[in-house]
This record gives structure tokens, C-alpha cells and sequence, in this order.
């Protein structure tokens, strides 16, 4: 084995929460090595970004560089269900922040975070493949294949673990937890549209019901280049009760929709069809000594509100200001300053899951006399503001949401 090189922090994936805390940890003056596992560009899911996304690209020194990557500008949410149509200005909301973002396909959006990182001073190694974990005094070992395949070891006085679904940390130390709840399944390509001027606002995300089946949901999230992500999301087993290969069944029952399949008539299936299951994962801790989890390496919840890349952009800028404090001999509680803050807005965004699926906030969104002010805070939530404790809908979205949904429901 080569015994490599050690530095500050060591970050374990190049994805968003990679990128993001790596280049804010490298502007700090500390020796930051990433090591991720595959070659850049490549696919990636969750490709419609939050508003809230860009004040943690703005903390890590990239907003102009994803500007200037032609990226589609995202001003809010279009929401479809068996005719009944509702849409949320980002604008409209009671937080501050941005009120704009983008949708991006992922292979270069991850690709341009990266060079960012690199920019900024990290060490940004690709075909790194984790294999094992070491704690002791020291910090953190990390023994690793490189692209050659060769053994190598990295140490390092703090690591990031922002590996995604990779979840390199949670499997080699342990801490995965069985999944709960129902665990869904997905398929989703991308297409060429084919959409006409007018025929849907391309800067919004088109979320549509199924017009029979709720718990069935579709996104179209339409890009700059006249391409969309195109996926469909329902409970197990669901879409084994359709025939043929997973090009057909997503046709299929994109085909029962009624408004979204009319919008995809025109479009040519040119890209594979993925299929992914028993997404939902939670792990036993976030953070131990000299080590924390970022974004989905540290679970992930469901994809109906494009929460994954604000989560884990949060987690980052949480991460990265606290190991910055440690490594200059200042006093951290990992769990009052990362885990607890971070479990705010993951909070917050597992209950309008819930409550999506349980359909109570389907009949808020659709509802035909909204409160103005109370849509405002449910689109300040849509817009990944979801730490804002001015929100009541942060400081107590279960118990809310179940009133609000009951007053729609009695409504006129």
C-alpha cells in the first residue's frame, strides 16, 4: 500500500455537499483532498434545484460560475391533478432570500461545483473508490482505490462523508439503519420535449398527480436545451402490474395523466430508462469524532419536493464552519451545532412529505380560495426555506398542515 499524503480535511464524494464544503473549508486556508469515486461528468438524479440552494453557492464562491453555465432559471413550482391546476411564484414568499434558481442536469452542474472546488484551492482526486475507515488520536485514515487500482491512504484531521447513496461512512462503520415506511420506487429518463412556445412555463417544475391513483406522482423538469427530466414516482410493486420493458411502462402511465401525457406526445425517448427503489435510507448518527455526514450519505427522505441538494448544501456550510472552528483549537458541539440546526429543515421537509402522501397537503395546494398569506408560507417551504423559524409552518409544520388541510377540505 502507498501511504499517499495527509491534510486538514478529507472529503469523501464530489458531489453538491463535496464540492460546496470542500471549497468553503479550502478558502478558510485548510488543505482539503477529495477523493470521488467516479470519473466527472456523469448522471446524477435531482436536478431541480431551491432558492435556498444559492445562498450556500454564494458562501462557497460559485454563484457566477453556475450563471454562466447556461443553466434553465427556475422561478418556482407548477402543480397538476385530474384537471386542477396550481402554481407557486417563488417570489411569493415571506422569507428572505433569493427567489430564483435553476434547473440543471446534473452530469455538468456537479461537473462545474467541482472545478469550483478545485479553484479554490481543494485537491479534487476522481476513480477514488473508499474501502476502508480508521478512527484513533491522530484523525481519520482513510485507505482508498485509485484509478489505477491500486491501494492508497489518505489521513486527515477531519473527514466529510458526502458520498450520497454511496454512503461510504454508514456502511463501513455501521451506522445504516433498516429503512421504515413505505419505501417507493422510481423510473425517470430524460427526453427531448419537444414542447411548443406556451405549452408549459419551462421555469417552473411540473409536479402532476395521478388522476386515480395519488400516491403516484410525476415530475417534468424542462432544461435549457429543449431536454426535460421526465420520471414517475409510486408505492412497491406498483409498476410491475404494467406490461413490458421500463420505456413502455413509463410511457404508459405518463399516457394516463390526461395534461402531462398531451405535453409528451411530441417527445422522443432517446435516453435509457432508470429505475431506482427503497430510496428513503436514515443512519444511527450524523457526526463522531473527527467525522460527519453530509447530505444523503447521512439519509434521504424523498425527492417530491427537490429537497436533496438544499439539505445537503446546508449541511455543508453547517459542517464546514464547524470543522473550521475544531481544526483551529476551538471547542465544537457537533450535536448543538450541526445535527440539531441541520434537523430543523429535514424535519420540516419530512412532514410535508407525509403530508403529501397522505394527500392532506394536495388538498391545500389545489384548494380554489387560498389565505394569501398562508400560501406565502407554504411557498417560502417549497422554496427550501425551510429553516426559517418565522415560519410557523418550520416551528410546527405537523400539527399545521393537519388544520390547514381540514379548513381546505370544509371550504366552499
Amino acid at each position: 500500500m502507498s501511504l499517499g499524503r495527509s491534510c486538514d480535511v478529507g472529503v469523501v464524494g464530489a458531489g453538491p455537499a463535496g464540492a460546496v464544503a470542500a471549497a468553503i473549508l479550502a478558502r478558510k486556508g485548510l488543505q482539503v483532498v477529495v477523493l470521488e469515486r467516479e470519473a466527472f461528468p456523469r448522471f446524477s438524479i435531482g436536478e431541480s434545484l431551491l432558492p435556498q440552494c444559492m445562498s450556500f453557492l454564494e458562501e462557497a464562491g460559485m454563484t457566477a460560475a453556475v450563471e454562466a453555465a447556461g443553466f434553465q432559471l427556475k422561478n418556482g413550482a407548477a402543480f397538476e391533478k385530474a384537471g386542477l391546476h396550481s402554481s407557486f411564484d417563488f417570489s411569493d414568499k415571506i422569507a428572505e432570500g433569493c427567489s430564483t434558481t435553476f434547473q440543471v442536469q446534473r452530469a455538468q452542474f456537479d461537473a462545474v461545483l467541482a472545478q469550483e472546488a478545485e479553484r479554490a484551492g481543494a485537491e479534487v482526486r476522481f476513480r477514488c473508490e473508499i474501502s476502508g475507515v480508521g478512527l484513533d488520536d491522530r484523525g481519520v485514515r482513510l485507505t482508498y482505490r485509485d484509478e489505477a487500482g491500486g491501494e492508497r491512504e489518505l489521513r486527515c484531521r477531519f473527514c466529510l462523508d458526502a458520498s450520497g447513496s454511496g454512503k461510504s461512512f454508514a456502511g463501513l462503520l455501521g451506522l445504516n439503519l433498516p429503512q421504515e415506511g413505505v419505501q417507493r420506487e422510481s423510473l425517470f429518463t430524460h427526453v427531448v420535449d419537444g414542447m411548443s412556445l406556451g405549452t408549459m412555463d419551462r421555469e417552473k417544475i411540473l409536479i402532476t398527480v395521478h388522476p386515480r391513483h395519488h400516491s403516484v406522482w410525476f415530475w417534468l423538469i424542462p432544461f435549457s436545451d429543449g431536454t426535460s427530466s421526465l420520471g414517475v414516482v409510486g408505492p412497491p410493486n406498483y409498476f410491475s402490474t404494467y406490461p413490458g420493458e421500463p420505456l413502455e411502462v413509463l410511457q404508459a402511465v405518463v399516457g394516463e395523466t390526461g395534461f402531462l401525457g398531451d405535453l409528451m406526445k411530441p417527445a422522443a425517448f432517446e435516453f435509457p430508462v432508470r429505475r431506482i427503489c427503497g430510496y428513503a435510507t436514515r443512519v444511527s448518527r450524523l457526526c463522531g469524532p473527527r467525522y460527519a455526514l453530509l447530505g444523503n450519505a447521512g439519509g434521504f427522505i424523498d425527492p417530491v419536493f427537490s429537497s436533496g441538494v438544499t439539505i445537503a448544501l446546508k449541511s455543508a456550510s453547517l459542517a464546514a464552519a464547524a470543522v473550521s472552528r475544531e481544526l483551529n483549537d476551538g471547542e465544537v458541539n457537533w450535536e448543538q451545532e450541526f445535527v440539531k440546526p441541520l434537523s430543523v429543515g429535514v424535519e420540516t421537509f419530512r412532514h410535508f412529505v407525509s403530508a403529501w402522501y397522505d394527500t392532506s397537503l394536495q388538498d391545500i395546494i389545489f384548494a380554489q380560495t387560498p389565505n394569501p398569506r398562508i400560501r406565502r408560507m407554504i411557498c417560502s417551504i417549497l422554496a427550501g426555506y425551510a429553516w426559517d423559524k418565522n415560519n410557523p409552518y418550520v416551528e410546527q409544520p405537523r400539527r399545521r398542515l393537519q388544520a390547514l388541510a381540514e379548513m381546505c377540505r370544509l371550504a366552499p
